[in-house]
């Protein structure tokens, strides 16, 4: 199994799953959804200057004021009501054990970090199952449904934590403003995992960040580290309240941002020409893809989000995402088994949209292998 720690990228297991023996440069890599420009020029500037400037030598800024200000400026918002981290997955694990919810609605399916950060912090889990049928949209009936079962169960609004991703992964799709507003209406705490936003060509529409830094109930997490392709370089930032950062930076370890991640996560945020070029090229290159996807006779599933594609198997075709993902990794290909996500079975796909080359690579090796049955051996196992 490829997502043997519960992510796409790791290429150490395809090494020893698929017998590679050069390192990440080995595969060519569909199953993290990274920005495939690679990291912009001023990250290549900053490591090699890092060490010479002797910033190696010094602690880091505990407040890691520098990069907080440029967000502030950068999202119109009070520099007290951001909380930078040692990546997104700091913040939600931080945000479960400040909270502390009885209960944890989740949006399935949805990234496997958040049922795990409610239950290493003992919260129950209520899942509302997303449907194929509606474009996996969280729709503003299904919440009506899990509000009414809360309230059943006698469980106060504040003592639930909603925990949504928006553009969700892997479904591309974004939580609705009306829905949200629904939630904080209700009294519950409304956490939006933003880690995609960047990638969505109309991001000031979605994006809730801004309200959050100014609202009760209302928290959203972004993510530095795929946008900029730098995901080695843990970083990531929260939006909420300023009470609620201070109470979060309270249990936050100390230095637990160290001063390269904040110099790159400065310097990134001037890459304007960066980001409108990586925007731009996504879109366009998702929607071919999706395209050519779709001529094989799987469905896309569209979203907000154009840095990858949940895409499903028909029964027709005979394959499992299981068995097509172990196929491709042994032809240097890896893919996310998107049946590892709550609420997807075995004809579920996650790939990354990479640079043209790469996608014809991986929709070639897609034609050879959907075109044959599912290889003897592994059809008999299962």
């Amino acid at each position: 199994m490829l997502e043997r720690y519960g992510h796409g990228g790791d290429w150490v297991t395809a090494r020893e799953l698929y017998g590679a023996e050069d390192g990440p440069k080995a595969f060519v890599d569909f199953s993290a959804n990274m920005n495939p420009f690679g990291p912009p020029a001023c990250v290549g500037h900053i490591l090699k200057s890092y060490a010479d400037a002797g910033e190696i030598a010094r602690y880091p800024d505990p407040a890691v004021r520098g990069l907080r200000g440029k967000l502030a400026g950068r999202h119109g918002v009070s520099v007290d009501g951001l909380l930078v981290g040692n990546g997104a997955a700091e913040l939600i694990d931080l945000l479960f054990r400040a909270l502390k919810p009885k209960t944890t609605v989740l949006a399935e399916p949805c990234f496997g970090e958040y049922r795990e950060a409610a239950e290493k912090n003992g919260s129950a889990v209520r899942a509302i199952g997303l449907r194929a049928e509606d474009g996996f949209r969280l729709t503003g009936e299904a919440v009506d449904r899990m509000l009414r079962q809360l309230r059943e169960a006698g469980l106060a609004p504040g003592e639930t934590l909603w925990m949504l991703g928006s553009p969700n992964n892997p479904t591309g799709e974004c939580v609705a403003r009306n829905v949200v507003e629904k939630l904080l209406a209700s009294g519950a705490m409304t956490a939006v995992d933003e880690a995609f936003m960047d990638f969505a060509a109309n991001e000031p529409e979605l994006s809730l960040l801004k309200e959050a830094a100014s609202r009760d109930r209302l928290i959203v997490i972004r993510s530095m580290t795929k946008f900029y392709a730098v995901p080695g370089i843990r970083l990531g930032y929260m939006a909420a309240s300023p009470a609620l950062i201070r109470r979060l930076a309270a249990l936050q370890v100390p230095w637990s941002v160290n001063s390269l991640a904040q110099r790159i996560g400065e310097a990134v945020l001037d890459e304007a020409a960066y980001a409108a070029r990586t925007v731009a090229w996504a879109r366009e290159e998702r929607a071919w893809l999706a395209a050519r996807l779709t001529e094989f006779g799987l469905t896309a599933y569209g979203g907000a989000a154009v840095n990858y594609v949940l895409a499903a198997i028909p029964g027709r075709i005979g394959w499992t995402s299981d068995r097509l993902q172990e196929e491709l990794g042994r032809l240097g290909i890896l893919i996310r088994d998107a049946s590892r996500f709550g609420g997807l079975d075995r004809r579920y796909f996650r790939v990354a949209v990479r640079l043209r080359e790469d996608n014809e690579t991986l929709l070639a090796a897609l034609r050879a292998l959907l075109a044959r049955p599912m290889p003897e051996r592994e059809a008999k196992e299962e």
